[in-house]
């Protein structure tokens, strides 16, 4: 399970509405890389796969890549306003580190493909 604060979710359908892209939905996922072995993937998206988990989150589809579900079950995503900007932040029970930036994560029995930050 996933869960988005109301903020975050806010945000997300003003993005969605923006957009006029016909059927965007939010897609999550999971790639090896980041400072810390494993990174997030979050934007929008119209196209599906076989290979998507789908999911509906207060009216918002939320779509993850079978691969990825395992590291984000659990996933609490949040939006914070901080002056004149404003930025989600991710929380992970699942991963033992993160980065500085959030962006990156570490797994406890996985290793992922740590990079160089720059």
């Amino acid at each position: 399970m996933i869960n988005i604060s109301d903020s975050a979710l806010a945000r997300i359908q003003d993005m969605i509405a923006q957009d006029e892209t016909p059927n965007m939905f939010l897609r999550l996922g999971v790639n090896e890389g980041g400072c810390s072995g494993f990174s997030y993937g979050m934007g929008l998206d119209n196209e599906e796969s076989d290979q998507d988990v789908f999911m509906d989150i207060k009216g918002v589809k939320v779509v993850v890549d079978k691969e990825s579900v395992r590291f984000l079950n659990g996933l609490e995503i949040d939006y914070q306003e901080s002056g004149m900007s404003g930025g989600f932040t991710i929380h992970n029970p699942n991963a033992v580190a993160s980065c500085g930036c959030g962006q990156s994560f570490k797994m406890r029995n996985e290793e992922g493909k740590p990079e160089v930050c720059d």
